[in-house]
């Protein structure tokens, strides 16, 4: 399991990079926007992030 982490960490650094690489405008334009909302916002955004991104973990390890 430990020999996944790597791999994990550069999916997701390609997939972070993906968006300034090909839009960098709309990336920026997202930033902006995500900096003029309330906290509890920016925070439901987290955690539906988490949510999903738990349920996927989950779901591969059904496999």
């Amino acid at each position: 399991m430990t020999d996944l982490w790597p791999l994990v960490l550069g999916l997701v650094l390609v997939l972070e990079g993906l968006l300034p690489l090909l839009a960098p405008g709309s990336w920026r334009m997202f930033f902006v926007r995500v900096a003029a909302m309330r906290d509890g916002q920016v925070r439901f955004m987290g955690m539906i992030a988490t949510v999903i991104g738990l349920a996927l973990i989950g779901l591969s390890e059904l496999r």
